[in-house]
């Protein structure tokens, strides 16, 4: 998972362009310098990683565990509801959550058409297609299997960034990171998927478009919500989703039942507050704690977690290329982030 695209996190007001590499803002505004007022700040550039005391590796650890077991648990509510209420019930109760944050923390509310129409589309890019998508492919394809091609976001982010922005050009270094992620995830589909058309192949495909979604998110948060606080935007964002997802939900697979099991209430509270909301929260003191540059151990922690919890609690099995496809996926995320042949890469 690309942590900042799928929390909609946005570039703040003074900085104007990221370290894909360490998913940073790493330029500030030097007005009248040069390179039209911004100035590289290597201070902040994530290639050289921070150092991680006991305690961030312990609060780094609990959100890989937090987020590891969010696909377990959708998993788990999807055996009695269907993934569009299941969506509409995450979006919701996260979006109560981050409200009560923001009243809490007196931070101002966002008002204007424009800013609102923001919130819409990023939504949708960054909610209710990848939600959707990831929690009807979840269906039919294992829990650590979705997991594998959601850590793709990160390949996905550095093409749509190339493609969008000037100033995102496709380094060598990201070629090679992008090409072995690619690599990892056509091995993790397998040969025999990729020449057949079948229930499974269109699940995978489907959570392959949810993490295609999700970089798209990220280059629109990084356009058009530019100034607003994060938190703000992403209960925002939240709000606009719910108010999408209802009506599909509702439209597609009829009035959602608040008679459910304590077991499918225990997993969406825990996907929909605790991985969704409170997570949130907890990413903003790892971020401060470790560093972006070390977020990434998050996305390499989390399918790990996934695939353990998928065997030990639903007897899901996966393939061997599986894990050969996520060694290659995380390798190419390594190369992206600088850490293997940092030395050589003076520019980003």
């Amino acid at each position: 998972m690309d942590v900042p695209a799928r929390l909609g996190i946005a570039p703040v007001a003074r900085y104007e362009r990221r370290c894909l590499s360490c998913s940073l803002e790493v330029y500030r505004q030097d007005e009248g310098g040069a390179n039209g007022g911004l100035v590289r700040d290597e201070r902040r550039c994530g290639v050289k990683q921070a150092s991680l005391s006991p305690r961030a590796w312990a609060e780094l650890s609990l959100l890989a565990l937090i987020w590891g077991g969010s696909f377990l648990a959708i998993r788990t509510a999807l055996d009695e509801i269907g993934p569009l209420t299941s969506v509409l019930h995450r979006t919701f109760w996260a979006m109560l959550v981050l409200w009560a944050v923001v009243l809490l923390r007196r931070q101002p509310l966002p008002r204007g058409l424009r800013i609102w129409g923001a919130f819409w589309v990023m939504g949708l890019l960054n909610n209710v297609l990848p939600f959707s998508l990831m929690a009807w492919g979840q269906l039919h394809i294992a829990t650590g299997l979705t997991s594998i091609f959601n850590a793709a976001t990160a390949i996905f982010g550095v093409l749509v960034a190339a493609a969008v922005f000037a100033d995102e050009r496709l380094s060598l270094r990201r070629g090679l990171g992008v090409a072995l992620g690619f690599a990892g995830v056509a091995t993790a589909i397998g040969l025999d998927t990729l020449t057949q058309i079948d229930i499974r192949s269109l699940a995978q495909l489907a959570v392959l478009a949810g993490t295609l979604s999700y970089a798209c998110a990220g280059a629109w948060a990084r356009v058009h919500l530019r100034g607003v606080p994060p938190l703000v935007a992403a209960a925002g964002m939240l709000t606009a989703s719910t108010l999408m997802m209802g009506p599909l939900a509702v439209l597609v697979e009829g009035p959602p039942s608040l008679d459910l099991s304590l077991r499918s209430w225990a997993a969406i509270g825990y996907y929909a507050v605790l991985a969704t909301a409170l997570a949130y929260l907890l990413y903003y003191r790892v971020l401060a704690m470790a560093g972006s540059g070390n977020l990434l151990l998050v996305t390499l922690l989390i399918p790990p977690v996934a695939i353990t919890l998928g065997a030990l609690l639903r007897d899901e099995a996966l393939a061997p290329q599986a894990y050969t496809g996520f060694a290659l996926l995380a390798l190419g995320l390594l190369v992206l982030d600088g850490r293997i042949f940092a030395r050589g890469a003076k520019r980003v």
